[in-house]
């Protein structure tokens, strides 16, 4: 791959949805975080809109998921249903070549679909607390 996200050692299938979305080299919060989270530590991240800490958070978040496991691994809450929706879009783009399982949680919604999603495994839930 010619991605410069394959120097993180980060899954094959990560690098190539990342080489399909056309990311070519890592943003300075992507440089930062995907390393530090890949080691296991906790992060703490402030960085301007469009400089890719999505990815910088998702990456690392998709390729430590066992995707075998039925229970939830992660979960990212955001602020607003929209930026839930964003959110998830872009774990779906970037693990489109995983077998992680991904699931909005918001309100606004039936919760039956929510719940019986939830009951049959999801490896990473991602919601925000407002109605």
């Amino acid at each position: 791959m010619t991605s410069g996200f394959s120097e993180f050692n980060l899954n094959q299938n990560l690098v190539q949805a990342i080489d399909e979305c056309g990311y070519t080299t890592p943003t300075p919060i992507q440089e930062q975080v995907i390393p530090a989270m890949l080691a296991g530590s906790d992060i703490i991240g402030q960085a301007k809109t469009g400089t890719g800490k999505t990815a910088a958070f998702a990456l690392p978040t998709l390729n430590n998921i066992i995707s075998e496991s039925r229970g939830i691994q992660a979960l990212v809450i955001t602020p607003t249903r929209e930026l839930a929706l964003q959110v998830t879009r872009s774990f779906q783009t970037y693990g489109k070549f995983s077998q992680a399982k991904i699931l909005s949680v918001y309100g606004g919604q039936p919760y039956g679909p929510q719940i019986s999603k939830l009951k049959k495994g999801v490896n990473i839930v991602i919601g925000t607390p407002e109605g």
